[in-house]
């Protein structure tokens, strides 16, 4: 599995797209508008590939200085529990050391906060709601 960087609006983002749509926002009934597509061109995309098929991704959005944070965290649907999300976080997280970044923070899904306790995460915040479903902050100090 290669682990990298991916270009907006480059091949690996539109598979990127399909697999967000695929596994984070079809389920609920929503989509993704050009508008919003168009300000992940800042963010830094990362994807999971075996070969030229992406297995799964995430993106990181500067919030300050100090923080940032992780977003649009998906794995195909028949490998998770394999280890993608893991590796994805791991290198997430050196990125975001590596360009002096202090704190992860994220709105985790309700059904996700244990995968990423066992990442080191805590629960920052009281459950709030959004794209639907219920969620978390959640934080680690890098």
């Amino acid at each position: 599995m290669a682990l990298k960087i991916i270009d907006h609006g480059s091949p690996e983002y539109q598979q990127m797209i399909k697999l967000r749509e695929e596994i984070l926002r079809r389920p609920l009934g929503l989509g993704f508008d050009s508008d919003e597509l168009e300000t992940e061109r800042e963010n830094m995309l990362i994807g999971a590939f075996e070969e030229e098929q992406m297995l799964g991704c995430c993106m990181l959005v500067e919030e300050n200085r100090e923080t940032v944070r992780l977003r649009q965290m998906a794995v195909l649907n028949d490998l998770q529990g394999k280890g993608i999300g893991r590796a994805l976080m791991s290198f997430a997280e050196n990125i975001a050391r590596d360009r002096g970044y202090k704190t992860l923070s994220m709105h985790a899904r309700k059904n996700a906060i244990g995968f990423y306790e066992k990442m080191g995460y805590r629960v920052a915040g009281e459950e709030f709601t959004e794209v639907t479903i219920p969620h978390y902050v959640m934080e680690k100090d890098l």
